[in-house]
């Protein structure tokens, strides 16, 4: 059976994935065949494998850390949240129906088999696997229907270590609570504790970790991981960006002013972090008409529910402060989901959002009416602009977009999934005030987000994202090595 280790957490956003991360770097550095496994993610922040296949971005970002490529089999399950107790099923790449609150037991019964074999296909071909919980493992409303948590270290036969957020308060109470919830033969499998996000001298800790082993079944703690400040790591989900929304720092003499509208839906969010690392380039969340101001720029992200999203903007008055926005001179920006609420018209015929038949009106900001249908395209491409530049993203959407004649695609897309082709994306604008695109990742393109910025009339040195990432990747790797008994995590590896 091929080695395996699982993080799991005390809750949510513990850390549980860059831990994950710093492992899968760590065993890479040291010549291992490290592969990451999340049975199932719950998250609309998604990417696309080589292969055209869907998948969470966490084990993207964990793959692209281990030194390989992103493959399906490393989250054979996504739920994407779409609102009223509903979320999309992904399996295996593919979009596959919907999972509600009333299937959910029978829906996770049907999708443990399909959760083994890829873990089984995945498996064999890597010495290693760092498996990822979801949540916490001692959550007994759901645990019956387990098929993330100590069921699947269970099945791998893995070693489990459970990750504390000691910056939230009350860790050595989530630990061993946690532990108290869990059934004997469960406990068994948690081999040690990860205290994360701590701030100071582990000295500070006392007697605290001797205490901790003593009350919490003698499970030893193995690391006291220091809290990194500005970690240029992508987030599974919206939770961090939830709790950043208030903290924006004023504007800086000089300073470029980008906004993004936080959707309560948003999707792929983190394609914006590269903007956010440029020096003189200030990125903020707006959730409020009121918080908008006055930006260079605003950027309507893509969304999982366009419709409802768009009914949200209108009812807190965000609609009517893009537009003032606009007026004023900033430049809008729609991708995926934000490209088509900048146009005129949206339908649902289907019901592949919501309600069969319902329509809106767009912005209006781009002469463009999109439909809603059934397929979902997921793919890699390639784009050539205007002005012959070549950018590369991905596509996730549902909905096929008809731009007025004599409208100005963004680009043409010209790699797709491997194959040669040539297909219009987006639309702009004739004075270059709009645009949008269906392409994700347009922005992770240095070239192409430097010129983009200098249109604005930004002049700051520039940041080379790959690098600056890889360097994140080796800078987390290091400091989790440096504060873990790695002694004894090789030892329950082998």
């Amino acid at each position: 059976m091929t080695p395996a280790l699982m993080m799991l957490g005390t809750h949510s956003n513990a850390g549980k994935s860059l831990l994950a991360t710093a492992f899968c770097r760590i065993l890479a550095r040291r010549g291992v065949r490290v592969a990451p496994f999340k049975a199932q993610n719950m998250s609309n922040n998604a990417g696309v494998t080589p292969e055209g296949g869907e998948m969470g971005r966490a084990q993207i970002v964990q793959a692209e850390a281990a030194g390989i490529y992103a493959h399906t089999d490393m989250n054979p399950v996504l739920l994407k949240p779409e609102g009223n107790r509903r979320s999309q099923v992904v399996l295996n790449g593919r979009m596959a129906g919907q999972i509600e609150a009333g299937n959910w037991m029978e829906t996770k019964a049907r999708l443990w088999g399909e959760v083994t074999a890829a873990y089984d296909r995945l498996a064999s071909r890597y010495d290693v696997v760092v498996m990822e919980g979801a949540g916490s493992p001692a959550e007994i409303n759901l645990k019956a229907g387990d098929i993330v948590n100590l069921r699947m270290a269970q099945y791998a036969g893995a070693s489990c270590l459970l990750v504390g957020d000691i910056d939230r308060g009350g860790v050595f109470a989530a630990l061993a609570g946690t532990m108290l919830l869990l059934e004997p033969e469960e406990r068994l499998l948690v081999r040690g504790f990860l205290i994360n996000r701590f701030r100071g001298d582990p000295a500070l800790l006392g007697d605290g970790l001797a205490m901790l082993k003593e009350r919490a079944f003698g499970v030893p703690t193995l690391g006291v991981i220091p809290f990194l400040p500005d970690l240029r790591i992508a987030d599974e989900d919206a939770v961090p960006l939830e709790r950043d929304r208030a903290t924006t720092a004023p504007l800086s003499e000089g300073q470029l002013d980008v906004a993004v509208i936080s959707l309560p839906r948003i999707a792929n969010f983190d394609e914006f972090d590269a903007l956010d690392v440029e020096p003189g380039v200030r990125l903020r969340y707006v959730a409020r008409a009121e918080a908008l101001g006055h930006p260079a720029a605003v950027i309507l992200p893509g969304t999982k529910a366009t419709l409802a999203d768009l009914a949200w903007l209108r009812e807190g008055g965000l609609d009517e402060a893009i537009l003032a926005a606009h007026g004023q001179g900033a430049q809008v920006v729609g991708v995926c989901g934000g490209y088509q609420m900048a146009g005129e018209w949206l339908t649902d015929a289907l019901g592949v959002e919501g309600a069969r038949g319902e329509q809106a009106a767009g912005l209006g900001l781009l002469p463009v009416g999109t439909a809603f249908s059934a397929q979902k395209e997921t793919h890699q491409v390639q784009m050539k602009l205007p002005d012959g530049e070549a950018v590369r993203g991905y596509e996730i959407h549902t909905g096929e977009s008809i731009v007025g004649e004599g409208t100005l695609p963004f680009g043409e897309i010209i790699v797709r999934s491997d194959q040669a082709v040539r297909i219009a994306d987006g639309a702009r604008s004739k004075d270059g005030s709009v645009w949008g695109t269906y392409v994700h990742g347009v922005f992770e393109n240095d070239g192409f987000r430097h010129a983009w910025l200098r249109g604005l009339g930004w002049s700051g040195p520039v940041v080379a994202t790959a690098a600056l990432r890889n360097g994140e990747y080796d800078r987390l790797a290091d400091a989790v090595e440096e504060a873990v008994d790695w002694a004894a995590v090789e030892a329950l590896i082998a």
